[in-house]
């Protein structure tokens, strides 16, 4: 019952690992891709994802998870445009349907898909990481914020920051002046009634990434943060088809969330196709930074949490998040590849590790 061990793939014009090199990795077999060039709520031509499908292919992996196709600003403030737009991202889920994608990993956070103060903070070591410092985020403004992603991003353009939807920050800021908690989960339920029945068609899940970090930004509500979030998201349209990225990075930055547990609650029902795998260290105050995926390197259990996928019967796509940038290595902040690398071999060995043991102890 092991996973499907994937990597992260920007694409051969955004992402400077060639995927050659991926191929090298023990034990991964597929790629988790997504097509950049498309506007978000736009429909993914089936020409541009047959061809994406064909250059993983012929590098021997295999494209059957889909990360960023990104939920359109409008569908999440509810306006009246979101039918169409939500007839788009139906469309698009048939065209991935059609190459053979089964997990289509999404988020619905407010104008930032994800936030960092700093993506290249030194460790003692000599690696750098991304960061978050809660009084940073909380004394700027999200221009302010949003001018520093650019400046480090290393010349790529980051999920979620892209420089045409954040060109006026302030009247996307506007635009969800009304919006609080209660009016972005009813949007949400909305686009789930919507996209749902499609999935179960063909035969696809969509798989919903929390927050990041976990809790209220500017005034912007977020409500994939916790246990109760995730239940109330499962629970409102009960279907496999509705379904959870659960990150333990991005549950983690939030000290009071168990993540075996959840991890454990959500997996044993069949609600966790795809899991993204990375450790955190906490460093006080709603702070964090990203660290090795050693279980010691950071504030997380990784054994745990990896010990209650083995005994849910977890057999879907799991990856390496965000690690380090190690050996002078240059590239896009947290997506380099010798440290994703790194916590693949120990991700592989903590899974054959605890299949093995649980194995022996059933045997007479």
């Amino acid at each position: 019952m092991a996973p499907t061990m994937s990597f992260r793939w920007y694409g051969e014009k955004d992402d400077p690992i060639p995927l050659r090199h991926i191929r090298q990795i023990p034990a991964v077999e597929n790629v988790v891709g997504a097509l950049f060039d498309i506007p978000v709520g736009e429909v993914w031509p089936s020409a541009s994802i047959e061809a994406l499908k064909a250059q993983v292919n012929a590098a021997g992996l295999n494209l059957e998870v889909i990360e960023s196709v990104n939920v359109h600003d409008d569908i999440k403030i509810g306006l009246p445009s979101r039918d169409r737009l939500i007839d788009n991202y139906r469309t698009t889920i048939r065209n991935l349907a059609g190459v053979g994608v089964k997990v289509i990993c999404y988020n619905f956070m407010p104008v930032f898909d994800w936030l960092r103060t700093t993506l290249n903070y030194k460790l003692p070591a000599g690696s750098y990481v991304l960061q978050y410092d809660d009084a940073v985020a909380t004394s700027q403004t999200p221009e302010e914020l949003s001018r520093t992603v650019a400046a480090n991003s290393g010349g790529f353009t980051l999920p979620g920051w892209e420089e045409d939807r954040l060109a006026d920050l302030h009247e996307l800021f506007a635009m969800y002046a009304g919006i609080d908690a209660d009016g972005l989960r009813a949007n949400l339920r909305y686009f789930l009634e919507g996209v749902v029945p499609v999935c179960e068609e063909v035969g696809i899940r969509m798989a919903l990434h929390p927050d990041d970090p976990p809790k209220s930004l500017f005034g912007l509500p977020r409500i994939v943060k916790n246990l109760d979030d995730l239940k109330w998201i499962t629970e409102q349209v009960d279907s496999p088809a509705n379904a959870l990225t659960v990150c333990t990075g991005s549950l983690g930055e939030d000290p009071a969330n168990d993540v075996p547990a959840i991890m454990r609650y959500f997996s044993e029902r069949d609600r966790v196709p795809f899991v993204h795998l990375r450790n955190i260290r906490w460093t006080g105050n709603g702070s964090f930074h990203e660290s090795a995926h050693l279980s010691r390197s950071g504030s997380l259990d990784m054994y745990e949490i990896v010990r209650a996928l083995v005994e849910t019967g977890f057999d879907g796509y799991a990856r390496p998040d965000h690690g380090r940038m190690i050996w002078d290595e240059v590239g896009r902040p947290g997506y380099g590849l010798y440290d994703r690398a790194l916590g693949i071999a120990y991700l592989n060995g903590l899974f054959e590790a605890i299949e093995k043991g649980a194995q022996r102890s059933a045997q007479p």
